[in-house]
Formats: C-alpha cells, sequence, structure tokens
C-alpha cells in the first residue's frame, strides 16, 4: 500500500490541476479536504485499483464529471451524465440575470427550455419559491436525471415535459423564459475536443452556423410570452449580433447582450413589449 499524499504526487502527471483530487475524493467517498488532512494515510488495495481506472479514463479524456456523476452549480452538486452537458460557470450568468427579472415577492411563471441536468430551472425554482418553473427537453433520459435533481433538492415548484423546445407547452405563456440551448457550429473543430467529445451532439451542435436552435426559439418565443416578458439565451461569444438581430427581428425591446467574466458575449435578452411600448 501506498500514503494518499505519493498516490497523488504521481497521478497528477498529465492531468488538468484538482482532477486527481476530486476521483480519489470520489472513491473514498470523502472532501477533497479530507485527503490534504489524512496525507499519511494508506489507501488499500481497492481504492488503488478503482482509483487507477478512473486515472486511465481520465487521461483518455472522459469528462471528471461523466466519471464521478457530478458537478457544482449554483449552491448545488448536481448529478449529471452522458445524456446532459455539463453544467459550466458561464450560465451561472444566465441564472443571475433571470433572477433580476424575477420579483422575489410575487408569483411567476418561468420556463427552461432544454434542461439537460435541470440546472437553470433548479437554481431559478430554488431561488424564487413562488415562481412555477416548468423544464422541457425532448431527452427522456435528461429529464430523468433533472427530476432525480429536483426530489435530492426538495424542491416542489419544478415540473417536467418531454418535448423539444416549445412542444410540449400548448399555449402556455411564461414571465420569464430561458434556455441554454446548442449553439456551436456542425463543423466546429471543438466539437472533437476535450469534453465535448463526450457529451450529446444534440445539446452542443446545432447547423451549419450553430444558431438553428436559437432561430426556433426566438420565432415562437413572443406567443409563449406575455407582455413585458423576458427572453434570455446563452449563446457563444462571436454569436452577439446575431442573436440580438434576431430578438429584435422577433418584435422584442431592450434587447441587449451581456459579457461574461471573460469579456466575451454570452448571454443575450430581450423583452416582449407592452401594448404601450
Amino acid at each position: 500500500m501506498a500514503r494518499i499524499d505519493a498516490v497523488l504526487r504521481d497521478a497528477r502527471a498529465g492531468l488538468e490541476p484538482g482532477d486527481a483530487e476530486v476521483l480519489l475524493a470520489h472513491v473514498l467517498d470523502r472532501p477533497r479536504s479530507w485527503l490534504y488532512a489524512h496525507g499519511d494515510d494508506d489507501l488499500d488495495a481497492d481504492a488503488t485499483v478503482r482509483f487507477a481506472d478512473l486515472l486511465a479514463r481520465r487521461r483518455a479524456g472522459e469528462p471528471v464529471a461523466y466519471l464521478t456523476g457530478r458537478r457544482g452549480f449554483w449552491r448545488f452538486d448536481l448529478q449529471v451524465g452522458p445524456a446532459t452537458l455539463i453544467p459550466r460557470p458561464e450560465t451561472e450568468l444566465l441564472v443571475e440575470l433571470a433572477l433580476a427579472r424575477l420579483p422575489a415577492d410575487q408569483p411567476q411563471q418561468v420556463a427552461d427550455l432544454g434542461t439537460g441536468s435541470g440546472a437553470i430551472a433548479l437554481a431559478l425554482a430554488h431561488e424564487r419559491p413562488r415562481a412555477d418553473v416548468l423544464a422541457t427537453d425532448a431527452s427522456a433520459d435528461a429529464l430523468g436525471v433533472a427530476a432525480a435533481n429536483a426530489r435530492a433538492l426538495a424542491l416542489a415548484n419544478v415540473r417536467f415535459l418531454r418535448g423539444d423546445w416549445f412542444a410540449p407547452l400548448a399555449s402556455e405563456t411564461f414571465d420569464l423564459i430561458a434556455s441554454n440551448p446548442p449553439y456551436i457550429a456542425d463543423g466546429d473543430a471543438h466539437l472533437g475536443e476535450g469534453d465535448l467529445r463526450y457529451e450529446p451532439r444534440g445539446a452542443l451542435a446545432s447547423g451549419i452556423d450553430g444558431l438553428d436552435a436559437i432561430r426556433r426559439i426566438v420565432a415562437d418565443a413572443p406567443r409563449h410570452l406575455v407582455p413585458g416578458g423576458w427572453l434570455l439565451l446563452e449563446h457563444g461569444r462571436d454569436q452577439g449580433d446575431a442573436v440580438r438581430g434576431l430578438l429584435a427581428a422577433a418584435g422584442l425591446v431592450e434587447v441587449e447582450t451581456v459579457r461574461d467574466l471573460e469579456q466575451r458575449d454570452r448571454i443575450s435578452l430581450g423583452r416582449r413589449p407592452f401594448a404601450g411600448d
């Protein structure tokens, strides 16, 4: 048997910073902080074998989130899997912008289209307990993951429907619609690199310019928004101009693009006008 600190030292080679610690903490079912306090402890044979397997899979490119089945987002530790995108910190900006448009003291109708693991819907439902949040996804497997996350968080104000974008919503209208749709161009070389190789292609790529899903959402959104209701969309860093154009062409007002912490276009939004606007 080898000591934990020695095992980690050897395991870090060829991995992103922190990957080895996350994987070993997962094997031992301990927080990462425990590893540093117990570096002199020996790693038993069973844990050594399981850790070696995860290291080999990670070095082959499999995402850490899929190896552990978990990814942190907002205030949560969410279940994820190959049927869902891996939630990313950039999407928290979408949550922040949505919350700024959802009064905490009023009931609100909210939709999250293409929910995946449920990250956006669950964050909004948690922060706005008076809101009724409806999340859709075309994938039954993804909805199963999202529903499991909702149960684990004991969130009763979120519900899930299977279908493509607005298809399962009939004539329902909402105070706010949010979505992190696929927005990578079909031929983009990045789809064959890194974690993207393992994530569901249908949740990543959308047409020759990456905007097919966004076009569909924007075109249908006005009839599903109440007057004054907001549409918020995550997109690629070079798509801000195009998405703003689509929002304006659909008749939305107060159209703008918000940049992420790295000063890249990330979220575009607009509001359905009131009759007097």
